[in-house]
């Protein structure tokens, strides 16, 4: 029987371990959570008092009815998984994987990398403090632990999770003091149109959502600076449309513009890179099912930000395309019928990044004092002097300057320090290159490493 590895087991995960085991296969899936659900329907700890509807809202469902099906085919033996496990990098058809019993090797026929995505930040004054989280961290803490991060929050950035997360935490009884958005009303009018022609009832709920934030939401800001103490984050300054001065009293401060792929393990498995203007960033190259040659497949948001229906789709096609590869009969009408969803799901996309742009201008215009890698610690002017010996390429820009050489290896600083480096050498930000991923890909003890258990 052919050896499938599933990296992930949020909603593409799930759902393509769901096909295989249909299918006959005994999927392995492997995942840094405690349980599966991934981050939009991470599941809290048991005992947990807050209601599936609580932290699901209109999704309670389709989460809930997911963790049943995944729970139960784990029960029937017809998955595996690995819970609290990272896949580290790959060794030709092994995956190095750390979990809490130590190194094991994971082999492997087929791999499918449901790998999911995670915040796109963009450097503001004043972000390296204690108190500044990413939005996604905001989530995790109210999700997986019924804890808001402060008592007087301001949520800054823009898309959609930044009024996802809003709404959230204000429902949960927390302090939100501003909802500051970057994009423009005059963007977000002409990227929703796309949005609620393909997808009209989550563009509605969306609105609604915005609505219910009421005052707390302001478009169109230019964030200027975190002010902050020995304690942590004071105030958020910031100017509103009209270019009037705001200074917004605050314990905490939430950052994200919108989402990125979390793309390491597929440069790590050999895979092909193309720049999206789109969503400007680097994206897998992948066909329309999902296949990225040499027996890889990608599935929801680590190929394309999807969202969790979507990626509940892809995760099938994935699958789908994997059994046709090794000679299984799919159910073409089920796969056809799942292109197209999936196309107007990639439609509606299309509509959320044009309506909540990357802010280009904000990162170009940082001070140079503004710490641009919070790993190491480099400033916005650091780098810039550092392409005078590097050149404007990304890569040497790293190893002459460190940064994206930290714990998250550029996740949260490359596509600012792009910029920058497009910038100052008046190129476009794809010319500046894209960081390579290096394994491993988290963070590892070295007491790990030495204390390898075994080869599944």
């Amino acid at each position: 029987m052919s050896r499938v590895l599933i990296v992930g087991a949020g909603p593409a995960g799930m759902r393509a371990a769901e096909t295989l085991a249909r299918a006959g296969l005994a999927p392995v899936v492997v995942d840094e959570g405690a349980r599966s659900g991934g981050q939009i329907y991470r599941r809290p700890p048991d005992g947990f008092t807050r209601p599936p509807k609580a932290l699901y809202g209109a999704e309670a469902g389709k989460a809930a009815a997911l963790h049943r099906m995944f729970d139960a085919k784990l029960r029937e033996g017809r998955i595996t998984c690995h819970p609290h496990s990272s896949v580290l990098g790959f060794s030709g058809d092994i995956a190095q994987v750390t979990g809490p019993g130590g190194m094991i090797g994971i082999g492997f026929d087929r791999l499918i990398l449901a790998t999911g995505a995670m915040d796109r930040l963009a450097p503001v004054p004043g972000w390296q403090q204690a108190g500044v989280y990413s939005l996604g961290a905001a989530q995790i803490a109210l999700k997986a632990q019924g804890v808001a991060l402060g008592r007087r929050i301001v949520l800054a950035g823009s898309g959609p999770l930044l009024s996802l997360v809003a709404h959230q935490l204000c429902k949960a009884g927390a302090g939100v003091a501003a909802v500051l958005d970057t994009a423009p009303l005059s963007t977000q009018a002409a990227g929703g149109l796309r949005m609620a022609m393909a997808r009209p009832l989550v563009t509605a709920r969306g609105l609604a959502m915005r609505a219910g934030l009421g005052r707390l939401y302001r478009a169109g800001v230019r964030l200027e600076r975190i002010e902050a103490g020995d304690d942590g984050p004071r105030a958020m300054r910031w100017r509103d449309a009209r270019g009037r001065p705001h200074v917004t009293p605050c314990d905490t401060v939430a950052l994200g513009w919108h989402l990125q792929a979390e793309t390491a393990l597929a440069d790590l498995a050999g895979i092909a890179f193309d720049w999206s203007e789109t969503w400007a960033q680097w994206l897998p190259r992948v066909d329309a099912e999902g296949r990225a040659g040499g027996g890889v497949y990608l599935a929801g948001d680590g190929m394309g930000i999807l969202g969790a229906d979507g990626a509940e789709i892809a995760g099938r096609l994935a699958a789908n395309a994997c059994l046709a590869d090794l000679g299984h009969a799919i159910p073409l009408r089920s796969r056809d019928r799942d292109m197209r969803r999936l196309a107007r799901m990639r439609r509606f996309a299309k509509g959320v990044a044009q309506a909540f742009p990357w802010p280009a201008g904000m990162v170009r215009d940082l001070p140079d004092d503004t710490v641009l890698c919070r790993c190491e610690g480099v400033t916005a002017g650091e780098l810039c002097a550092t392409l005078r010996l590097a050149g404007a390429e990304a890569n040497r820009v790293k190893s002459l300057g460190r940064v994206g050489m930290g714990r998250c290896q550029g996740r949260y600083c490359q596509r600012a320090g792009a910029e920058l480096i497009a910038a100052r050498a008046g190129i476009a930000p794809a010319q500046a290159g894209r960081l390579r991923a290096q394994p491993p890909v988290r963070p590892v003890p070295v007491s790990a490493l030495c204390q390898t258990v075994g080869k599944d």
